[in-house]
Formats: structure tokens, sequence, C-alpha cells
């Protein structure tokens, strides 16, 4: 016979005493419990909101990056009576198509299929709700005969032209105050067939600015992806005072040179940004983020903010692989530049501004960033004293802080770093942090600085300027600058 080594007596006659008082504990503490689990309760509540407040920008570039919903309507261009041939004008067609995608908008709007061919067309505006969606071998084609060219009045944030004062030459595609924008395709192009432009304003031959290929103004919920952008008359892509935009999977073309003034995307004013996984070669900036010019854009007060550069490969022969400003009197902040490679240019990031621009740039950081052939790696002026008019305020001068280098690797490189503050206009706060670029240039002063305040953490090669304060691995400060205001700029080399 195997023993109970368990008795059942203990605990029978301890149950019934067991269950009074776990009646008696709840009865008494179900206020308390009623309570905590109020709080509790609104704590997750709150915690959430304030989480969700905090990583808004986040929740919006995800929401960016979804897949737009399929057009419950589709129409083809040829449907409006386009015709391919590269000779045919099939403006009239785009601007049918169009009207009647305009009028679908409570059912979800329309898709414009652009079949393979030669789309000639002078400009045309784009509707709310709307994909433009250039088949492979698609190509619209920019009319280069200017009288065709509708003039608009100049962005109120310029107070004039960029080239003339005055009007300025509308875009090829253009659209304002729109909603749900959706230019695609199967790496179809849009060609502005800039030559003619360009040409005719070097030998001054234009008396009006000249027009972007693309330009969306004061419109929100855009996306822009798989196709190719090329040789725009004057800036290639400028959204406007636009929210919630993702440019991705693009391709933007220009000649290196001779080609003046085809910045590749110039985010101006915008808010909540996203652009990856792009090529830009171009005839002057690959990316320029503007919000206004002088006392125009101070008035305007529209900043650019929430903008996010990522996974890019960009060319510069003229001017710089990702720019901010000149143009930057509304402020920018809270941009990020990461994991990109600046190949064959004259610079590779800059910041430039000058007194007359007020405004601010704060809040910049560089990541994973590489050089490879550049003349100057980093770049920030503060005398790039184009303006508008005589009338700009030279006492409104911008603030340059906050601004942070890490992860820069890169070869061929004459001039690593260049920052050039000024008594008027200092640059504060900048930090740099694993840097690694093989220099071309041997003499002294390669890493050039001017009225700068910041700090170097670890490693950073080549040789920082005394400027900056020098701390360890651990962020441990070891050498304090005395020498913040002495300047070793030297444009020469």
């Amino acid at each position: 016979m195997v023993e109970n080594l368990t008795s059942p007596t203990p605990l029978h006659h301890t149950r019934p005493e067991f269950r009074k008082r776990v009646t008696t504990f709840f009865t008494s503490h179900r206020t308390l419990f009623t309570v905590l689990w109020i709080i509790a309760f609104s704590s997750v509540f709150v915690w959430q909101n304030n989480f969700v407040d905090q990583f808004s920008i986040f929740r919006k570039l995800d929401r960016m990056r979804e897949m737009p919903k399929l057009r419950p309507v589709v129409f083809n261009l040829t449907d409006f009576g386009g015709v391919g041939d590269g000779v045919s004008l099939n403006t009239e067609a785009f601007e049918r198509a169009v009207f009647a995608i305009s009028k679908l908008g409570k059912k979800g709007g329309g898709q414009l299929n652009v079949p393979a061919g030669k789309w000639l067309t002078a400009p045309f505006n784009l509707t709310s709700h709307m994909t433009l969606f250039l088949a492979e071998g698609a190509v619209i084609l920019g009319i280069d005969d200017e009288k065709y060219w509708p003039l608009m009045p100049p962005l109120p944030s310029y107070g004039c032209g960029r080239e003339h004062p005055g009007p300025r030459y509308g875009s090829l595609i253009h659209g304002q105050n729109l909603r749900d924008i959706v230019i695609t395709g199967h790496n179809g192009t849009i060609n502005g067939q800039g030559q003619a432009w360009w040409k005719k304003y070097r030998r001054k031959l234009l008396n009006y600015t000249r027009g972007p290929l693309v330009q969306i103004m004061w419109s929100s919920d855009i996306l822009i992806s798989n196709i190719t952008l090329r040789d725009s008359p004057f800036w290639t892509l400028h959204p406007y005072d636009c929210k919630n935009i993702t440019i991705r999977d693009m391709t933007i073309l220009a000649p290196i040179s001779e080609a003046p003034n085809t910045d590749g995307i110039d985010p101006d004013s915008c808010e909540d940004m996203l652009i990856e996984d792009s090529y830009i070669s171009v005839g002057d900036d690959a990316i320029a983020i503007k919000s206004g010019w002088d006392q125009y854009g101070i008035s305007y007060g529209r900043p650019s903010k929430n903008i996010h550069i990522r996974n890019l490969v960009v060319r510069s022969m003229v001017s710089a692989g990702i720019s901010i400003g000149s143009e930057m009197s509304g402020g920018v902040s809270n941009v990020t530049v990461e994991n990109v490679l600046i190949w064959d240019s004259r610079r590779a990031v800059r910041i430039k501004t000058a007194a007359g621009r007020g405004g601010y740039v704060k809040d910049i950081t560089y990541r994973n960033l590489t050089f490879e052939n550049v003349r100057v790696g980093i770049v920030i002026k503060t005398d790039y004293n184009e303006h508008p008019n005589g009338d700009f305020d030279p006492k409104a001068v911008p603030v340059l802080q906050d601004i942070s280098y890490t992860c820069i690797h890169g070869e061929g490189v004459r001039v690593p770093v260049r920052i050039h503050g000024s008594s008027d206009i200092p640059v504060r706060n900048v930090t740099f942090r694993d840097m690694s670029v093989g220099i071309t240039y041997k003499k002294k002063h390669i890493f050039q600085c001017a009225y700068v305040e910041g700090r170097v953490i670890g490693s950073v090669y080549p040789a920082p300027c005394e400027n900056l304060d020098l701390y360890d691995e651990h962020e441990q400060l070891v050498t304090k600058s005395a020498f913040q205001n002495a300047s070793d700029i030297d444009y020469d080399f």
C-alpha cells in the first residue's frame, strides 16, 4: 500500500476560512481597487497620447510610406485624343483627362495612364485625387517654346522671380491647393527639353525666371515615385508650402555642366517630407532645402521642417550634393540626412546663408555619409550675398545651431571641412563624431573654421581645427578650446 504523503484534513479545515478572508478583503477594498483600476487605465491612455504626440513625425513618415490606393476609374491619354508621336501637341488631351478626373473626387478620384510613346505638351495642371501613371517607354515632352508657358505671380516668400523681377514662368506639370496626388509609373520619363532654355538664359534672352519641371504648391498627401525626371528648364522638382510628401525610387538627370540651376529636388517651406532610394545627377544642387528669400521669406514665415533624406546617390559638379539655403528665411529645422553617397561633386553637404536672410537652421543631423572625389566635403557659408533687391535688412541675421556630423567617410577630398561663421553669424553647437576622410591636399588648414563653437568626439581625421572642444569616446572633455573666434578660412584652395 502506498502511503498518501499529503493529508487532506488541514486543507479541508482551512478552505472556508480562506474564502471568508478573500471575500472580506475584496469587499472592504472594492472602492480602492476601482480607483486604482481607473488611475491605471487613465495613465495608459495619457501615456499613449503623449507617446504618439512625441513621435508623431515617425507616424507621419509611416503613413507616407503606404502604397497609394488604386483609383476606381482609369483613363488612357489616347481616350482624349492623345498622340504619342513626339510631334503632335497633346495639351488639350491632358487637360480633358484632368477635367474628367476632377469630377470623380467623391468617388476616390481617377488614374491617367500615359502609354509608351513621346507625348509633346505645353504646361498643364493636375487635380486632387489623381494618379498620373507613366508606363515603361512613356515620355512626356515639354514644348521648348516659351510662348506656350504661362506666366505666374512671384512666389510670396520670394517677392520676385528668382532670376528676374516680376512674374515667372509656370512649371510643365503644375498643381495648387490639391490633396492626394500621385505621380508614378514603370520608370516613364518627364523631359523638360531644357537645352533651349539654358541657351537663352546664358545669352540673356529671357525676360522672366525659367519654370520648374514639376511644381506643386499649397498641397498635401503627395507621392512621387518610380519615374525619371530630366532636363528641366530650371529647378526640377519643386514642392512649395506642402505637407506630407514622399519622393522615392526616382532618377533625376541633367547635364553636370551648362545646365544652370537645374536643382534636383527643392523642398520649399515644406513639412513632413521623406526623400529616399533615388539617384540624382544634375547641373546644380541635387537637393536644396529652402524657405523663402530675405524680407519676403521672413514675412511669409513658413519653415521647412521634419524632412528625412536617406539612401541616395547624388552628384553635383557645379554646386553641392545636399544643400540647405541659401533662401532659408522662414527657417529650416529637424532635418536628417543619412546613408548618402556624394561623388564627383564640387561640394558634398552645404549650409549657405547671409546677413539679411533672418530665419534659422537648427537641429540638422548628417549621418553615414560617403564622399568620393569631392572638392570640399562639409561647408557652412554665411556670406552668400544674393538678394532679391536692396530692401533687405542687413541686421536680420540667421541663427545656425545644433548641427551634427556622424560617421563621415570618403576619399579623394581636397578640403574635408570649411565652416565659415562670422562675428554676426556664429555657428553654435556643431558636433563631429567618427570621421575619416582621405585627402588629396597636403597643406595645413584642411579642416577650416571661423567663429564656430562645438565639439569633436573620439577619432576624427584629418585633425580638427582648434575652435572645437575635444572629447574622448566616452564623451569626457579632454581639451577645452580657447579659440572659438579664430579664423583659418582659405578660399585659395
